[in-house]
């Protein structure tokens, strides 16, 4: 054992421990979601009491996930477990969990933008998703890989990735995926769930967003919008939305394609998917959100109009600033 190894400080730690409870950011995701299922399956191979619970609900496709009822949606006690194992938290308050205090903290994070708050922090930028970093612990764990928890990491990639479009997918990541699936993953099984599962009313409303398409002047930016009336009008209440952003992004010369989902009046979750050097997460970063290079979010309130002006005018003086910058460095 490494001493100061952070995958044999959460072995030696899950080991020891009995109760285990597990949690992710707000508005999980694939990677988050299908890594918790991993994680909790392998916890009961090691015969420990594990517990996944996560502030907001699992979003459609993941719904639709074998075992997703071992997901309680809620708060996590003040008490009752031995550690709180946090995946892509940034900080605490990414999970919305409001208890954690007292408890024994791991953070399982890919993300470079990461407070180091936890007692063991385990935060590796180059791992594709946390899916990868969680292979490598049930190995260090000496889990033996069943084709259900292969299945569930297999997913967390392909979900993190975009089906192994983004700029994440790396020599790793599917070095990793044809580990999986030589322990049992099921390709076919993975993308039905994730992409074959759509209600006619998901295709209606793709429709009725693409309606919405802007584009710059200069041809480099696309805008989309999903107002909750379109939720309520095609009577769905959680959808993914990544495919509608995919389309956008395949537009010729589209550099950056901002996605404006109204969460309630004034206020809008923005996604962000970029190509090539465009660095999503800097626009993210500059509103209190976070991401990827190519794939990122925040929250804005505003008038939807005046946002439409602000955003893609912060992300040109961002990218005007970081160029700026770089020449700097480089003069001196």
């Amino acid at each position: 054992m490494t001493k100061n190894d952070p995958v044999d400080l959460i072995k030696k730690k899950i080991l020891e421990s009995k109760h285990i409870a597990i949690t992710s950011h707000l508005r999980p995701d694939g990677d988050s979601i299908c890594t918790s299922l991993a994680l909790y399956f392998m916890g009961k191979i090691l015969d420990k009491d594990v517990a996944i619970i996560n502030k907001d609900n699992t979003p459609f496709p993941l719904n639709n996930l074998p075992h997703i009822d071992k997901i309680r949606i809620g708060q996590i006690p003040p008490y009752g477990y031995d550690i709180v194992i946090l995946l892509e938290c940034a900080n605490v308050s990414r999970s919305g969990q409001n208890n954690l205090d007292n408890y024994f903290k791991i953070n399982i994070d890919h993300h470079h933008s990461n407070d180091f708050y936890a007692d063991i922090d385990w935060v590796y930028p180059d791992a594709a998703a946390v899916g990868c970093m969680a292979l490598t612990l049930g190995e260090r764990l000496g889990i033996k890989f069943t084709p259900n928890i292969a299945n569930l990491l297999y997913c967390a990639i392909v979900s993190d990735t975009g089906s192994f479009q983004f700029s994440n997918t790396n020599a790793q990541s599917l070095k990793v995926c044809s580990q999986l699936i030589n322990y049992g993953a099921s390709s076919i099984q993975v993308s039905d769930i994730l992409f074959n599962n759509n209600p006619p009313e998901k295709i209606k409303l793709l429709g009725q967003v693409l309606s919405t398409l802007h584009i710059n002047k200069e041809g480099n930016i696309a805008i989309l919008t999903m107002f909750k009336k379109d939720l309520n009008d095609f009577k769905i209440k959680e959808i993914d939305t990544e495919d509608i952003m995919t389309l956008a992004r395949s537009i010729k010369d589209i550099q950056i394609v901002f996605f404006f989902k109204e969460i309630k009046k004034d206020t809008f979750r923005i996604s962000i998917r970029s190509k090539e050097s465009v660095n999503a997460s800097l626009i993210a970063e500059h509103f209190g959100g976070g991401g990827h290079l190519h794939a990122a979010g925040f929250t804005v309130n505003g008038k939807y109009e005046e946002l439409l002006v602000k955003i893609p005018e912060t992300f040109n003086n961002l990218i005007k600033k970081s160029k700026k910058d770089k020449k700097s460095k480089i003069k001196h």
